[in-house]
């Protein structure tokens, strides 16, 4: 099976693990798109929640990865778009059930401090796991509803 491609990016605070992300994807032989930011100069979350959840909404073949400071300010950003599904995780436990439960197609994480030894479970939880659907479909499907019904 084809695994998907995925889409990090970072601001400026989550600089760091985004490139330990793309060096963790590539070990895993997971296709990586890198939209930035490139560098630790100051930016602004928003813009990079944008570029990867647009990559990654109504998408089969991609998810996202995305990181800043506290990686509170960027899921509320991502998930504005709709069709994103992003989920702020601290532990493999949540990550997985991210997936699970909610279909998370962005996962979210902080990027200040970050441990590689942390990150790296986590990460493959939430790749490794898969909408369980059922009643959780139901629900993900109301989440949708929703973002369509407050649509400006």
């Amino acid at each position: 099976m084809k695994k998907p491609t995925i889409v990090i990016g970072s601001d400026h605070a989550g600089f760091g693990l985004k490139e330990y992300l793309r060096e963790l994807l590539e070990e895993l032989d997971y296709p990586v798109e890198d939209l930035g930011t490139d560098s630790r100069d100051s930016v602004d979350y928003p813009d990079y929640a944008e570029k990867v959840g647009r990559a990654v909404a109504g998408s089969r073949n991609r998810k996202g990865i995305l990181s800043c400071g506290t990686g509170v300010g960027i899921s509320i950003a991502a998930n504005k778009i709709p069709g994103v599904r992003a989920a702020l995780v601290q532990d493999p436990r949540t990550a997985r059930l991210a997936v699970e439960h909610n279909n998370a197609n962005i996962l979210v994480l902080p990027g200040r401090p970050f441990s590689r030894k942390k990150i790296a479970p986590i990460v493959k939880a939430w790749l490794e796991s898969e909408f369980a659907g059922g009643r959780h479909g139901r629900r993900v499907g109301k989440i949708t509803r929703l973002e369509k019904k407050y649509r400006p």
